[in-house]
């Protein structure tokens, strides 16, 4: 990760190739240590000194002077004071500090004083140095290799899993069939063995009664999470013989959207090899860094998946599973060439808290049966006592005080799941958050996991306190491709079919998903992968391309097998009855029950509280709803509710006399087709646009339905969604909406390629309300980067963005401005003639015009990085890329899209941009013979950002052939700048609404243009996140000199090139207009772009 770096010095990204380990502290001597990297030096000195350190008196460490001496121990209590220093009395600081006196072996208590460590440092930048100072002193007398010794009698314990005894005492953990005899005076007596003057402690050797209790408790745990339910998804699920696959055959590791770039950056610094592309942290690993972790993810992504994987392989390895068991759980990621012959070379994952007790809560049932009355405050008690009745139903009500007691002593694992899925109504969601948060802090030592959708949890204002957010990524490639592989072997196994056979099917499904971009796309939603995989098995290998085809084809085969005659079988294998279909008994049009199905999910949606999760269907409703079709006077209801409980199907069982539908999904769908046959599109389109929460994926589903049907529908719903301009007085949050609506309705639905010239108008006004969304401020930055991402698949329609020759400069006098802060903050000069800085980075669309016009094969562009062996033939290779290219490294989308910042470029590549650039203007008359295009210095970047001490009253913008025209500046009104100093370049306070940062929670690179309210006193947007962006400058110390080297082209390819604004996955530090970073000249990422700079030729760019 980028951390900001103490005393000016940023942090090293460098790759550097490998290096020992003398070189590498030879090396480390001579710089600041990254922030990361020194919490983790610190904690692992401080750690086993704490319970020493933390007494402060010389007595308490006679043991630790002895062996670290009294030069170390001085050091070391040097270290400890200036670390505490004014924040002794802080309480999470005090705790951890006491959890780790209290439990010293206690892996759990040294990781939260770990991260009380970190928080400091990264918190205090000069006391980071300062601290970064003690350690360089420190770090020869290699204190990290402290042991306690024992002199007389007594014990100390050290180390995770370590247990002591007291004088004279001995630790035994299994008897059987032994004599123990200690002390000074035994005797031994006949059949029983006779000890005294000792103690004799045994562990871990629990009550029968006690372990036959757990193993229920966990037996019946391992049965309730083992099967993948395709209830809803696989059509032959109706039959309870085709129920489900075992999830521990199937389950693929899900990844996240937050990047390993930390991890990545501690490797390199200690000599292994820098990571070509940016990694993301799986859900496990999330899992086992945060002790409090909130899994966020779209319906179908596969969380509440996750939450019984986990709880199946701990509960397995108690039990001692050999299918289900801690090895399964950390099965290595898939890469993506994924086989499994590639996965055996692959390290596990990393789970480091061994098999802990897992408890798993629903927690939409814990809201309907555990919640106290409205308006009462819900605490720690009412979720236990809710375990305790959960316990008491499945006949474990003996276990309940055992269990509570590990709990409370040893700490488990509890996963809640479905925190979106709890009703809003009656502040049940506030209660909620109230008893979560209560029980984490009453069960301090259990780890807790909650599951939710991401747009309720970022929409709310009950966020959980102290606890970490994660979003789940859409599958990638290996992830697709492991699941198929893996789904195809355990269907062969189950259904006795030939293995040769199922790989070949396999191979079809997988080439079929990556032949076509769309299936592609439906592919990354787990759900709608097994629902492909499963019609795919089951229907001879044929696929729809449209998600709306595939919810089709699921619903109307689940609607037959509910609908087909059942035969009934006795004992011995005769013909006891043949059930009639669902139509034939109620004597109705199969029509008909379709019809009230649509129109039964239609009402629950609307009635929904909540929005999210599935509606409550009673079975009063349904039942009334199926009698008034029946035109049978034999059906009755108490027969009705009989048959319907023997069918699972489109509609299953959920609690006593309720019914809901296998997954919103579904309920959306059939809600779209009521709405599709009923008031067409006006309906629709007036429920999407005032509550586009509750309907959005209802309208996207019915455009695509109406659309198999008749071409001409889509372009109805759009006219009804977006048919007011932005420039509208009437126009609102609506209208905004609708166009968001619209064009994700026609890029998922309509044929962009022939489209009318009436029809364009309607685009191209769709359009220019994405663009009035992107650029306004009423909507949140998520959906402002959705419309971002939906212009960029209709075509955006800024020239400025998409052509280098419409690209907009906005101008920055020369003169003096404030750079750096802290301590190393001074005014600097550098900047001594006027220029112009690009408005936006540099968009992918842009830099393909280079690519497109030869850019990487034309010589003059690329002497630096053919001196330095980089380029050659019209060809670049880095270090570390596989192959030479004449193209960025490609990340997939959306960071390819068209309209977002170019990334995987090093600066090698940026600088051959700006001089392709600067001929080409040239050539086509757009830039006058003495101007060039450039990368701008560090200084230029940082003024850029913050302003000199005289800025213009109103930033002027110019495209490329206006800048030959610009005057000198003479008519331009100047203003003192009021915050010369400013932190962002916005002003003085945080905004995650004016940055694209980790707190934005986007997980990507945005569109250039969507956080217009960032922009910097000069004009100049997203300065602060988005991407990295390349200087021309090397990295070196402060005072800026311009003069001292550090503008040199052609300085080695080793030496750090100045990297400036932070990224999407930084976080709040980073958005400073002062933060600094550094990457090797051939280095590239998926998060570091390109903006550029227009000066005179006289400025030596």
């Amino acid at each position: 990760m980028h951390t900001h770096s103490p005393v000016g010095a940023g942090h090293a990204r460098d790759n550097v190739a490998p290096l020992c380990k003398e070189e590498y502290i030879r090396k480390e001597e001579k710089k600041i240590m990254d922030i990361a990297m020194l919490a983790k030096e610190v904690a692992a000195l401080v750690i086993p000194l704490t319970p020493y350190l933390a007494k402060a008196g010389e007595k308490a460490a006679e043991a630790v002077v002895q062996e670290i001496g009294r030069e170390g121990w001085g050091k070391a209590k040097s270290l400890w004071q200036s670390l505490w220093q004014g924040r002794e009395e802080k309480e999470t600081v005090r705790e951890a500090v006491q959890e780790v006196i209290d439990h010293p072996a206690d892996e759990d208590a040294a990781a939260a004083l770990r991260l009380q460590i970190r928080k400091v440092l990264t918190e205090d930048a000069s006391l980071a140095g300062e601290i970064a100072a003690l350690m360089k002193d420190i770090r020869p007398l290699n204190l990290q290799h402290f042991e306690a010794r024992l002199e007389g009698s007594g014990a100390i314990v050290q180390g995770a899993g370590s247990k002591g005894a007291g004088e004279r005492g001995v630790i035994v953990d299994t008897v059987q069939d032994s004599t123990i005899i200690t002390g000074d005076h035994n005797r031994q007596v006949q059949a029983e063995t006779y000890v005294e003057h000792q103690d004799v402690h045994i562990h871990d050797t629990p009550d029968p009664d006690v372990s036959h209790l757990r193993d229920a408790y966990l037996n019946r745990l391992f049965e309730q999470t083992g099967a993948l339910s395709l209830a809803g998804v696989d059509p032959k699920a109706a039959d309870e013989s085709e129920a489900g696959l075992n999830l521990d055959a199937v389950y693929t590791a899900l990844l996240t959207r937050t990047p390993e770039m930390q991890e990545k950056q501690e490797a390199m610094l200690l000599g292994g090899r820098p990571e070509r592309e940016v990694h993301h942290l799986s859900a496990l690993d999330q899992l086992n860094r945060h002790r409090r972790l909130v899994l966020l993810g779209d319906p179908g992504s596969g969380k509440s998946t996750f939450v019984n994987f986990v709880a199946l392989c701990l509960a397995g390895e108690a039990l001692q599973s050999k299918r289900a068991n801690l090895a399964l759980l950390t099965t290595p990621l898939p890469k993506e060439d994924d086989t499994e012959e590639e996965e055996s070379k692959e390290s596990p994952q990393t789970w480091e808290h061994g098999p802990i007790l897992p408890v798993r809560v629903v927690l939409r049932d814990f809201a309907a049966r555990g919640l106290p009355a409205a308006g009462v405050r819900a605490t720690a008690d009412h979720l236990w006592c809710f375990i305790k009745t959960e316990l008491q139903t499945a006949a474990l009500v003996d276990y309940a005080p055992h269990l509570h007691q590990e709990l409370l002593t040893k700490g488990g694992l509890i996963l809640l799941d479905g925190l979106d899925e709890v009703p809003e109504a009656h502040r049940r969601r506030a209660q909620i958050k109230e008893a979560v948060e209560d029980f984490a802090a009453v069960f301090a030592r259990c780890r807790i996991l909650v599951t939710g959708r991401t747009y309720a949890y970022q929409q709310q204002d009950w966020r959980l306190t102290n606890f970490g957010v994660t979003v789940l990524a859409p599958f990638s490639a290996g992830q697709i491709r492991r699941f198929v592989d893996r789904w195809y072997a355990h269907v062969a196994e189950l259904r006795h079919l030939d293995a040769q056979d199922s790989q070949g099917r396999a191979e079809d499904l997988k080439k079929a998903i990556f032949d076509g971009e769309r299936l592609r796309g439906l592919a990354e939603r787990p759900l709608l992968l097994t629902l492909m995989a499963s019609l795919h098995a089951w229907r001879g290998g044929n696929l729809p391309e449209k998600r709306e085809e595939l919810y089709a084809d699921a619903v109307n085969l689940l609607i037959d097998r509910w609908e087909s005659q059942r035969v009934v079988r006795d004992a011995q294998g005769q013909v006891a009855v043949i059930q009639p279909s669902l139509a034939e008994w109620l004597q109705v049009d199969k029509d008909k029950v379709r019809d009230f199905l649509n129109e039964l999910a239609y009402d629950g949606h609307a009635a929904q509280p909540d929005l999210a999760g599935t509606a409550d269907v009673a079975e009063k409703e349904l039942v009334a709803g199926l009698m008034g079709l029946s035109q049978n006077p034999d059906v009755r209801p108490q027969r009705l509710v009989e048959y319907l409980s023997q069918r699972a199907g489109l509609l299953v069982p959920h609690g006593v006399g309720v019914y809901t539908f296998p997954h919103r999904t579904f309920q959306e769908y059939l809600a779209a087709c009521h709405l599709t046959d009923h008031d067409f599109p006006d309906l629709l389109a007036e429920l999407a646009r005032r509550e586009p929460g509750r309907w959005r994926e209802v309208a996207l589903l019915a455009a695509a339905k109406t659309t198999r049907g008749t071409a001409a529908a889509i372009w109805l719903l759009v006219e009804a969604l977006c048919f007011r301009e932005p420039d509208d007085k009437l126009h609102d949050a609506a209208d905004s909406w609708g166009a968001y609506l619209a064009g994700q309705a026609l890029l998922e639905s309509a044929n962009l390629d022939k489209v009318s010239e009436r029809n364009r108008d309607r685009v191209d006004r769709v359009k220019r309300g994405l663009l009035y969304l992107m650029r306004g401020q009423e909507m949140p930055a998520l959906e402002r980067a959705g419309a971002g991402r939906v212009l960029a698949g209709l075509g955006d329609p800024r020239p400025e963005v998409m052509t280098v020759e419409e690209m907009e400069f906005c101008f920055m006098p020369a003169g003096p401005f404030w750079m750096g802060d802290g301590d190393e903050q001074h005014l600097c000069r550098a900047v001594a003639q006027d220029c112009w800085i690009g408005r936006y980075p540099v968009t992918n669309a842009q830099f393909q015009a280079f690519v497109a016009a030869g850019g990487y094969g034309e010589k003059s562009y690329w002497p630096e990085a053919e001196q330095a062996g980089f380029w050659r033939d019209g060809r670049f290779k880095g270090n570390y890329d596989d192959d030479w290219r004449g193209a960025p490294v490609d990340f997939g989308a959306p960071l390819h899209l068209s309209n977002h910042p170019v990334v995987g470029v090093s600066w090698y590549e940026a600088l051959a941009f700006t001089r392709w650039l600067t001929c080409h203007l040239r050539e086509a008359g757009l830039l006058g013979a003495g101007w060039q295009i450039g990368l701008p210095s560090e200084a230029q970047w940082e003024k850029a950002a913050r302003g000199g001490l005289r800025i213009p009253a109103q930033p002027l913008f110019a495209k490329p052939v206006e800048l030959a025209l610009f005057g000198g500046g003479g008519s331009i009104v100047y203003q003192e700048n009021a915050l010369a100093k400013r932190v962002y370049p916005w002003g003085e306070e945080e905004d995650a609404n004016r940055a694209n940062y980790d707190e934005t929670q986007i997980g990507y690179p945005s569109a250039v243009g969507c956080f217009f309210k960032d922009a910097s006193p000069h004009g100049a947007e997203e300065l602060a996140r988005n991407v990295w962006e390349w200087c021309r400058s090397l990295y070196k110390g402060y005072p800026y000199d311009p003069a001292d080297g550090r503008e040199n082209l052609n300085a080695s390819s080793s030496d750090g090139r100045v990297l400036r604004g932070g990224s999407f996955f930084n976080d709040e530090q980073l958005v400073r207009c002062a933060d600094r970073d550094r990457l090797n000249s051939h280095s590239r990422d998926g998060l570091s772009g390109i903006r550029v700079v227009a000066s005179p030729l006289t400025s030596g760019l």
